[in-house]
């Protein structure tokens, strides 16, 4: 599972939680920059970028974590599609009059710098066919038991337990408890599903735990994109 870099999912809850009021600009920055490096939106240092679109009618980000034949949370055009899908991780920036597509790349300059560039595209309108948290936490649930049974009956090597710390996908203040615990499982089980092992397999083995993972790691990306979304659930309308 992507992304191996949590600067989206970051960028999303530390940016709604600014929007909201929860936490002030540079501390959200700073966070961004803890988890990700050094940050630029084109070439506009994060900070002043995040500061320029709330003048310009900011009002929320999305995530998208799309995989290839899935675009969770994309809806166009097709450069920006393919541009997140390509790393498998966007966010997407809902101004008044139109919406931002931002996909991160490395940023290497010199010998020593490393840091995060966004690339700025434009995006379509929000998507509304994604779970709720409630559905995204009962699917996730489902979809782990199914991929126990599966891989129950699939011997092979162990496999070394993923380390736990600083996994990047925690949620901002201002996110509800039931969000939190959500994206804390998730972004585990995406860490041990990039962790996995297929050395010692046999064919049929590999092909039996793929199709467990594919559904698991589904099922992960929607939990993560519903997590940081469900800042906005209580503004919905019953």
């Amino acid at each position: 599972m992507r992304p191996e870099s949590p600067v989206c999912p970051s960028l999303v809850a530390w940016g709604n939680a600014w929007l909201a009021g929860h936490v002030g600009l540079d501390e959200a920055a700073d966070h961004v920059e803890s988890v990700a490096g050094p940050a630029v939106a084109g070439e506009v240092p994060l900070r002043k970028y995040l500061a320029n679109l709330r003048s310009g009618g900011l009002r929320g980000f999305r995530l998208a974590l799309p995989a290839p034949g899935d675009p969770l949370g994309l809806s166009g055009p097709a450069s920006f599609n393919s541009a997140a899908v390509d790393v498998g991780q966007a966010v997407i920036a809902v101004l008044d009059d139109r919406n931002i597509g931002l996909v991160p790349a490395q940023d290497l300059r010199g010998s020593s710098y490393v840091g995060v560039r966004l690339d700025v595209h434009d995006s379509g309108p929000i998507r509304h066919d994604l779970p709720s948290l409630s559905e995204a936490e009962r699917d996730l649930s489902d979809a782990i038991r199914s991929a126990t049974d599966a891989l129950a009956t699939v011997d092979g090597p162990a496999q070394a337990r993923p380390p736990v710390g600083g996994l990047g996908g925690e949620l901002a203040p201002g996110y509800p408890a039931r969000a939190h615990r959500v994206s804390t499982l998730a972004t585990r089980l995406a860490l041990a599903l990039r962790a996995a092992d297929e050395r010692g397999l046999t064919s049929g083995q590999i092909a039996a735990r793929a199709t467990a993972l594919r559904e698991l790691d589904r099922a992960v990306r929607r939990a993560l994109v519903a997590a940081h979304h469900a800042i906005f659930e209580p503004l919905k309308s019953p």
